[in-house]
């Protein structure tokens, strides 16, 4: 008996087995792919502000002005340490660059308020002279927080700061302070105020103007007007260890996406406690781990394609999940952070994958949601989402459900807000100075003659370098010669 031979066979012998005419397609929204690889292009050409002289040159003239007023900070009480090591990153804390609550923050838009956002970390306090694991009194804590004595700091610094700080009697009759955050913001505050004020009395040429400071929460926001730019300062007051937690050792353990790209030294050089404290915990007291200097390293680890589709992600969530504010775009960097992990190099490495990432992205963020269940990347016992309840994380989830329905259309909404912000911004512009601004530290030359090399130099480094880290190394007796550090390049 004769079989009939399978389609399928006669289909290869036809030259069926060449690839479909149609185009590729997401399962679930029936986008096209090409399109939507198209569009987070769009979105990241017009998200990507590009830097002639004249800008990189209010950039500096900025950072100059914001050091320089640290530097007087200092000078006031003493307070803060001589020799200072500052964190300045690109993007604020409402981008999502340092774990911190987003609940007490005013709302601040790009376009309206300002053009160019940045989060500098100032430490009030250094512990920079241990090797082995640092143990925090995690005691009354939740996991990622912390309470501070300062008998871990000499009789010096114990004086100075002892008025921040609430105080406990300790088990052998002695006073215990804590270092309390709220107490630490306010000081910082009250003095970024105080010489702010000082300074207006006493304006030079080519000073930034101070278009407002504002404390929001245990953060000082400070936006400042340089020639034809808004710059928005994010100030936060830390504590800073050289070393590495030792409630984090587990994670060293594991393997990672970095492994054999950074070294490990460069991973746990340090870490932070940031004022933020968790859900049921006491806001006077408890302070959170932060491993942003980590993060900066870890960043040159990640793709373009996949830094294009967290941006455009994370430009799509703020404004849709901002109410109430439950998820906050460092949620959704550590989910990036875990796919990183997870998945092959070779596959996150993939040039036109950038769409497979962004629905990706949504896809696990949906998943935390319905599961309530987001670890910290290096804290993975740790869970950011546990104080949520089921009405809040299931109104999300349904919210990201309709972005997952048609990525295509929130894709152009963001592009739209991005277009606009940028309009608003180049409208200001071009109603602002037309002349260029010296640095406060200039001599009063011809202000439409910059230097031209600081210009170049100023252009390259930040066209360059974006993103990274900036250490600043600042001698409030000299503030006029900053030297800072861009990852570890001086200059």
């Amino acid at each position: 008996m004769k079989m009939a031979a399978p389609t399928a066979c006669k289909a290869a012998s036809l030259g069926c087995n060449n690839k479909p005419a149609f185009p590729e397609l997401d399962f679930r929204s029936g986008a096209r792919v090409e399109e939507l690889n198209k569009l987070i292009q769009e979105f990241t050409r017009h998200d990507q502000r590009e830097y002639d002289d004249q800008r990189a040159l209010e950039i500096h003239t900025a950072k100059d002005f914001i050091f320089s007023m640290l530097g007087m900070v200092q000078k006031l009480d003493q307070k803060l340490p001589v020799a200072n090591e500052y964190l300045l990153l690109s993007g604020g804390v409402r981008e999502g660059v340092v774990d911190l609550d987003l609940d007490d923050l005013n709302v601040y838009a790009r376009g309206t308020d300002y053009d160019m956002d940045f989060t500098l970390l100032v430490p009030a306090l250094k512990l920079h002279d241990r090797n082995q694991p640092v143990t925090l009194d995690m005691r009354h804590s939740a996991l990622c927080h912390s309470w501070l004595s300062l008998r871990l700091f000499d009789e010096g610094t114990i004086s100075k700061w002892k008025d921040c700080c609430t105080i406990a009697d300790h088990i052998n009759g002695a006073t215990n302070y804590f270092f309390s955050p709220t107490k630490v913001a306010d000081w910082f505050y009250d003095s970024i105020s105080i010489v702010l004020s000082e300074i207006q009395k006493k304006p030079q040429r080519g000073m930034p103007k101070v278009e407002k400071v504002e404390k929001n929460g245990t953060i000082i926001s400070v936006i400042l007007g340089v020639g034809s730019s808004r710059m928005l300062y994010d100030i936060v007051p830390v504590v800073s260890f050289k070393g590495w937690p030792a409630v984090a050792q587990s994670w060293l353990m594991e393997n990672h996406f970095w492994d054999g790209k950074i070294t490990e030294e460069e991973v746990i050089s340090g870490f932070y406690l940031v004022p933020a404290c968790s859900y049921k915990g006491k806001k006077d007291n408890e302070w959170r781990l932060s491993f942003a200097r980590s993060e900066v390293q870890l960043k040159k680890c990640i793709s373009s394609s996949l830094m294009q589709a967290y941006q455009a992600c994370k430009a799509i969530i703020i404004k849709l999940l901002s109410r109430p504010k439950a998820i906050s775009p460092y949620h959704l960097r550590s989910m990036m952070l875990w796919a990183c992990d997870r998945l092959p190099a070779n596959y996150l490495a993939q040039e036109d994958y950038a769409a497979h990432f962004l629905l990706g992205l949504i896809d696990d963020l949906q998943h935390c949601l319905v599961n309530k269940m987001c670890p910290n990347y290096f804290i993975p016992q740790c869970n950011m989402l546990e104080h949520l309840s089921e009405e809040t994380v299931m109104l999300h989830a349904r919210k990201l459900s309709s972005v997952r329905s048609d990525p295509a259309e929130h894709l152009r909404t963001a592009i739209e807000h991005v277009k606009a912000a940028n309009r608003l911004t180049l409208k200001l512009q071009r109603r602002g100075s037309t002349t260029s601004i010296p640095s406060p530290q200039s001599d009063g030359g011809d202000p439409n003659q910059p230097d031209d090399r600081l210009a170049k130099k100023l252009q390259q480094l930040v066209t360059e370098n974006p993103g990274k880290s900036i250490s600043v190394f600042i001698n409030p007796d000299d503030v006029t010669r900053p030297h800072f550090r861009i990852d570890d390049k001086f200059f």
